[in-house]
């Protein structure tokens, strides 16, 4: 990286549990510049505007949990051992979600819902992404004779999501990783079920 993209990566990754926390209305310039201890001018310098930086800031937040989930994924070589993983990720992650504010991707997709329409096309894609991961990876077991062939890939994918960031929701607000830890083990229990053969 040159100095000048190290610098950008700097003030994307300060100020990207700002965003998290505090969102993006409430976000200031002076919030950023004291994260990051630069000038107004030195943000300004690397990004357009506010919009520009959370812009950045989201692609950067949101990358960071694929990877994550990703990183989980790629160490499984069965269908269903993938898609345990992906559920694993959230309980062995949440204290770090927790800490940085909650999930990203629901945090800004509500406020881009109603607020801010520049983000809304990117935190759609992110959605869409993760839903087909998870109907890739459902895939992979109904056409590998893991999970039951005439499933509904789609819409276990899409429960699975919402289940996911509710829990998330839910467990940030009463402050009890196991709230999260009981909704995915009762997805476990929805897969052994419903799903695998």
């Amino acid at each position: 990286m040159s100095k000048a993209e190290q610098t950008r990566q700097f003030i994307i990754e300060k100020t990207a549990p700002i965003f998290n926390k505090k969102g993006y209305f409430a976000t200031s310039l002076s919030d950023i510049t004291t994260a990051t201890g630069l000038t107004k001018g030195s943000i300004y310098g690397n990004f357009k505007d506010k919009d520009d930086l959370a812009l950045h800031v989201y692609s950067y937040q949101s990358k960071k949990i694929a990877d994550g989930v990703d990183q989980h994924i790629t160490q499984q070589r069965t269908a269903l051992k993938k898609l345990f993983a992906v559920f694993d990720f959230y309980k062995e992650n949440f204290k770090n979600i927790a800490a940085s504010g909650g999930c990203p991707l629901m945090n800004t997709a509500i406020e881009a819902d109603d607020s801010l329409p520049f983000l809304l096309p990117k935190v759609r894609r992110s959605f869409t992404l993760w839903k087909q991961r998870l109907i890739s990876i459902l895939e992979e077991g109904v056409n590998n004779g893991e999970f039951k062939e005439h499933i509904s890939t789609e819409h276990f994918a899409l429960t699975f999501m919402a289940m996911i960031e509710g829990g998330i929701l839910l467990s940030k607000i009463s402050g009890r990783g196991k709230d999260l830890a009981i909704v995915l083990d009762n997805m476990k229990e929805m897969v052994d079920r419903e799903i695998k053969i």
